[in-house]
């Protein structure tokens, strides 16, 4: 099945989703968490937080980072869950590359490290991990029910999988206030920090275009996880799913 977001590209060019998706992540990783913190006003990481105790039932060992970006979710999973590893990947070196010298400051290269790989084919043996989590990148997943797929296959038996993804407002005022927040302050935002043009207007499309609530909660059933649910955060600006293997 062909999704929206799926068709939802950075850039007007003949490459596919994932290379685009890579090189609009590298051109912008250098000031991606400044730009992070202040579109979100620092409430992303409240949200994080909120999605990693959906975990601790299960006191992940091993945790799969997907999308990790610059590690943010990764350092705060170690803080709130203290597992033995987690691995973050990404297509987006550059994004990495902070993330790994966040992480050496911290003094957790040890425990927490950084590959590249593509979510839509992985490179890590079956039932490898207890615990698998995206903060803000699953909308950016070239093929969703294949990157889904690749997430159950690693994942062991009984291990979690907690998604936090952006999410369109439903109700008066907030859906019109988003709306313009979305359109408006973030390119503008975006423009004026970031060196990519494009970047920050691709981001309230792909929030738009994706899929959100009880539509992917069933994607998660479908694509063979168990017990999917949900829950949103500050009025529907943010979504947690948690699903099973």
């Amino acid at each position: 099945m062909t999704y929206d977001a799926e068709k939802i590209v950075p850039y007007s060019s003949s490459e596919n989703k994932g290379a685009q998706v890579e090189r609009m992540f590298d051109s912008i990783a250098e000031n991606y968490d400044v730009l992070n913190h202040t579109m979100s006003m620092g409430i992303d990481r409240g949200w994080r937080n909120k999605g990693l105790s959906m975990l601790k039932k299960v006191n992940p060992q091993q945790i799969l980072d997907i999308a990790t970006g610059t590690g943010d979710l990764a350092l705060q999973a170690y803080d709130i869950l203290k597992p033995q590893s987690i691995l973050g990947i990404d297509i987006s070196e550059g994004m990495m590359e902070v993330g790994r010298k966040k992480v050496e400051k911290v003094g957790l290269s040890d425990k927490i490290v950084f590959d590249k790989q593509d979510c839509m084919a992985l490179d890590l043996a079956d039932n490898s991990f207890d615990a698998a989590m995206v903060a803000f990148g699953v909308r950016n997943f070239e093929d969703l029910d294949k990157g889904l797929k690749e997430i159950l296959r690693v994942l062991k038996p009984g291990g979690q999988l907690m998604i936090l993804e952006l999410s369109t407002p439903n109700h008066f005022p907030v859906k019109q206030g988003y709306w313009l927040y979305s359109r408006l302050f973030i390119p503008t935002i975006g423009r004026l920090i970031s060196k990519d043009q494009v970047a920050y207007s691709y981001l309230p499309k792909s929030i738009e275009a994706f899929i959100q609530g009880k539509e992917m909660v069933n994607t998660l059933l479908k694509n063979g996880f168990a017990q999917a649910e949900y829950k949103t955060y500050t009025f529907g600006v943010c979504s947690m799913y948690l699903a099973s293997k």
